[in-house]
């Protein structure tokens, strides 16, 4: 061992004996130093003893750390020294990466090759959001670990694994993430210009974004995308076309809801159940009986790309928002309705009374009736 290595560990020692954070500190950045520029010619002899004497300062700041500021900043440092080395001692990232400081942790779990696979899924099961989203930045992951990732359902994390080409996300990946995008435009935008997005996935994702947001994916979309997720808007808008126009059978539904009603045994409660499992004929129908009104008149309302006019029929049935809520996200396989979507909505239910949806209804009723009489 040459000399030098034999005064820093001197220093180290009387550092350690000493119990100083401020000093272990200067030590451990000298430590760090001498061992990054010598990292590649050492003997195993020479890495073990780094190694302990890694663990030692490591120790002795850490017991300082909760009282002093300085030691954890100094553990900071250490941590973004030692983050990129490919040599740096495993256990000494090990113990930095799961710090619950995320500034201690954030530079290894970000960017150091001695964290395995396994090191990374243990991390993102257990620790903080922002040590998952330093994990997400990582310049590559496999998918065990985007699956862990993703498993903890942080949207935070998602963007930013969305972000992150390098990041290769399975098909149980992408069906959390389009779960979340739902509700997410900017999960959306970053979601849909992946070249390793599915084409069908871009579809379904597409399904339930508003104009907005479309507009915004193209004008993000990179040159070699540019076609396919302009015609992945298309389809989806022609899906969603196809869903509405598809022809339901409400015969049977109207004479069992009929009864119903007579017997009183039709009630809000069963109409929230149907709409939550997202039952259409059985929802449009029991809106219907409640509203007093005819299917013929509630089916277009709830194929409508507008979700206004399904609120008449409810107000004059004197249903709950929550309820309402339900209808609105039952109206298409495309999803939840978009929070700001729904904000506007519930001011509208609010302020609409039952007499004005009763004169409405009585209104739309005879425009609807009007051509059957002509016939």
């Amino acid at each position: 061992m040459s000399k030098p290595h034999l005064t820093i560990a001197d220093e180290v020692q009387a550092a350690i004996a000493t119990g100083s954070a401020e000093r272990c500190s200067v030590v451990a950045e000298r430590v760090a130093s001498l061992f990054i520029a010598s990292a590649g010619n050492m003997d195993i002899e020479q890495h073990a003893l780094f190694a302990d004497v890694f663990e030692r300062l490591v120790n002795t700041i850490e017991l300082r750390a909760l009282a002093d500021v300085s030691a954890r900043i100094a553990l900071a440092e250490l941590s973004a020294q030692l983050a990129p080395v490919p040599q740096a001692p495993v256990a000494v990232i090990r113990r930095l990466a799961r710090h619950e400081d995320i500034a201690v942790a954030e530079p290894v779990l970000a960017e150091s090759p001695r964290l395995s696979n396994a090191d990374l899924i243990e991390i993102a099961n257990t620790r903080s959001e922002q040590h998952l989203i330093a994990i997400a930045g990582r310049w590559w992951l496999q998918e065990v670990v985007t699956d862990a990732l993703l498993g903890r359902r942080f949207p935070s994390v998602s963007r930013k694994l969305m972000k992150n080409p390098g990041a290769r996300i399975s098909a149980a990946g992408f069906s959390i993430i389009l779960s979340q995008a739902i509700n997410d435009p900017e999960l959306t935008i970053a979601t849909g210009i992946r070249a390793d997005l599915p084409a069908g996935l871009r579809r379904t994702l597409l399904q339930s974004a508003t104009e907005a947001v479309k507009a915004r994916l193209l004008a993000s979309a990179p040159p070699h995308l540019y076609e396919e997720i302009r015609s992945a808007i298309a389809a989806a808008a022609a899906g969603a076309e196809r869903d509405m126009a598809r022809q339901r059978d409400f015969g049977s539904a109207k004479a069992a809801f009929g009864q119903l009603r007579q017997t009183g045994r039709l009630n809000e409660t069963m109409l929230l159940d149907f709409a939550r499992q997202r039952r259409y004929v059985e929802t449009t129908a029991a809106i219907a009986e409640l509203a007093k009104c005819s299917i013929d008149l509630v089916r277009p309302l709830m194929q409508s790309l507008r979700s206004d006019g399904i609120l008449v029929p409810c107000k004059a049935a004197g249903l709950s928002w929550d309820t309402v809520v339900a209808i609105l996200d039952s109206r298409f396989v495309s999803g939840a309705t978009p929070p700001d979507e729904l904000a506007k909505l519930k001011t509208k239910y609010r302020a609409l009374t039952a007499d004005e949806a009763q004169r409405t209804l009585n209104l739309w009723n005879v425009r609807t009736a009007a051509p059957a009489k002509s016939i």
